[in-house]
């Protein structure tokens, strides 16, 4: 069987990486509460039922499409900066790719890089500022070096997924000085950042998705 991806995989993808944030909605408000309003959960909740919605009434079967109504759909909902940072991640992966297709690794790989950079146009949040991108980064990173070394799409979901859960836990020793976070200075450090864990549960739930399917 040859090592690539269409429509009905990323599907599976997707769905498994919206149950999974889903799922943890009350553990990433928790989280929110310690250094934000306490509603990162149930703004994360909205833009997952998004995806897992818009699958549910895609009749395209056409991976671009799909991808750009998931995009559209998750800026449409009311989620704060979640929305649009989300929404852009999803219309940066569809304005990437043909209409009909199917991806080995490396395109895969370049599909997510090209979804990160237009999400990262919308923030001007780096590595380092305890945000999403200390997630991103090095989960981004990862996943180019597994396409680059040959290695297959699940490997090289498991080391993205690897390396999103680091970059999330590395937040916990950082001093927020981007968002809500950072008004609360120096106390902000030894709490782990609730939008690096929900984009960590989404590589997660990518590579469960993907061993799964």
């Amino acid at each position: 069987m040859a090592d690539n991806i269409g429509y009905e995989g990323i599907v599976k993808l997707l769905k498994a990486a919206a149950e999974k944030i889903k799922a943890n909605r009350d553990y990433l408000s928790k989280l929110d509460s310690a250094t934000g309003d306490g509603d990162h959960g149930t703004a994360v909740f909205k833009v997952a039922d998004a995806i897992t919605g818009t699958i549910a009434k895609d009749n395209s079967k056409n991976l671009k499409i799909l991808l750009k109504d998931i995009g559209w759909a998750a800026m449409s909902t009311d989620a704060g900066s979640t929305s649009p940072l989300y929404g852009s991640l999803f219309m940066g992966m569809s304005e990437s790719i043909a209409d009909d297709a199917l991806l080995d690794c490396k395109a895969f790989v370049s599909m997510m890089e090209a979804g990160v950079t237009k999400l990262r146009k919308n923030t001007k949040a780096e590595v380092g500022c305890k945000t999403m991108i200390d997630t991103l980064v090095p989960a981004i990173t990862a996943l180019r070096g597994a396409a680059d070394s040959g290695k297959s799409i699940a490997q090289a979901l498991s080391d993205g997924a690897d390396a999103a859960v680091k970059g999330a836990e590395s937040t916990k020793e950082m001093k927020a000085t981007f968002g809500r976070a950072k008004n609360i200075g120096e106390r902000s450090i030894g709490h782990i950042d609730p939008g690096a864990t929900s984009m960590s549960l989404l590589f997660v739930g990518m590579k469960e998705g993907y061993q799964n399917g």
